[in-house]
């Protein structure tokens, strides 16, 4: 009984959370999306930066390197 007790307490108590996180949730996720794409952005720039670094080093290697 008291198990079951505690269970009730608990879903009176967690069922405002998780309806509000499910509200919340979506507006955060479009709060923090232009980050994402800023991280995205400086993701790329830093790899097409890297691959013209290293493009006269796989000039120079060969085509027997590349595979």
């Amino acid at each position: 009984m008291t198990k079951f007790l505690l269970w009730v307490i608990l879903l009176i108590i967690c069922w405002p959370l998780a309806l509000l996180a499910l509200i919340v949730y979506p507006f955060v996720w479009l709060l923090l999306l232009p980050f994402r794409l800023i991280g995205i952005t400086v993701k790329s720039v830093f790899e097409l930066i890297e691959a013209i670094i290293k493009f006269p080093i796989r000039l120079l290697r060969g085509p027997s390197a590349i595979k």
